[in-house]
């Protein structure tokens, strides 16, 4: 029994960080690629940590709504999601706004030299 998991580790790795992690980063993807905002994607992590949570306690008979365990479930699955969602968007706007954008790292881009930013 540790503070971010309560039957193992392996567990804990298995479920929330490989297959949680998976479906989080689909989730982040896929809400960048629809060019949702940013808190439709908490809004759908913390959907998928509920299902996690959930299948950890039946299958691994884990404390159903233990909020300790929730927001550890939760935490890993929006690092993750927010990676996805933001290394996603970076491509977007690099891509399609080619013009206007260089990208400066896989989370991140910046104006051009001599362009202006009209919003």
């Amino acid at each position: 029994m540790g503070i971010l998991y309560d039957s193992s580790l392996s567990v804990f790795i298995v479920l929330v960080v490989i297959l949680g992690g998976i479906a989080s980063a689909a989730t982040g993807r896929s809400v960048a690629m629809t060019w949702r905002p940013l808190p439709i994607l908490l809004w759908f992590t913390f959907l998928l940590a509920l299902a996690v949570r959930f299948l950890s306690f039946a299958l691994f008979e884990e404390p159903l709504l233990s909020i300790q365990y929730l927001v550890v479930d939760y935490a890993v699955l929006l690092a993750i999601g927010l990676a996805s969602y933001r290394s996603t968007r970076t491509k977007q706007m690099v891509t399609q706004y080619s013009w206007l954008y260089d990208k400066v790292s896989v989370f991140s881009w910046k104006l051009k030299p001599g362009k202006q930013d009209n919003y």
